[in-house]
């Protein structure tokens, strides 16, 4: 029962954020700002490609139904390898982003005073770990 719970969970999650990449690439703004890692306080003059951020918010939602599958809420003929690796690859890459790269992002950055810094340490890391937490809980007991 657990697994199932921390499945919707996750699938939540990933719906949500999936939502929010759809968002960005249909042309919204709101939260740009605190999404992109700067240098400095300077505006952020970066521009991420639409296509990445479809291939993103796509992705995300695959996560989540990955979990709605490993919870048999759901049932699709997925490939062995899904269950072999997957299950290990989603938590393992969520919880590499909460630990970081030690510049913009992760919990051990060393830009920290950016909008996207103090949003990263606020929400995005912890929000990273959490996922992978869950993910690797779910594989343990599931």
């Amino acid at each position: 029962m657990i697994v199932v719970i921390l499945s919707i969970i996750l699938f939540l999650i990933f719906t949500i954020l999936g939502g929010f990449h759809f968002y960005w690439f249909f042309g919204g703004i709101w939260g740009l700002k605190k999404v992109i890692p700067t240098k400095h306080k300077e505006a952020n003059n970066m521009s991420i490609p639409k296509l990445a951020t479809l291939m993103v918010g796509l992705l995300l939602v695959f996560f989540g139904l990955i979990y709605l599958v490993k919870s048999e809420i759901i049932y699709l003929q997925i490939p062995n390898w899904v269950t072999l690796y997957a299950y290990w690859f989603i938590p393992s890459v969520f919880v590499l982003r909460a630990i970081g790269e030690f510049n913009y992002v992760g919990f051990f950055k060393k830009i920290k005073n950016t909008e996207f810094g103090k949003t990263d340490s606020k929400i995005f890391s912890p929000l990273c770990m959490g996922i992978g937490i869950i993910g690797i809980v779910i594989q343990l007991i599931g």
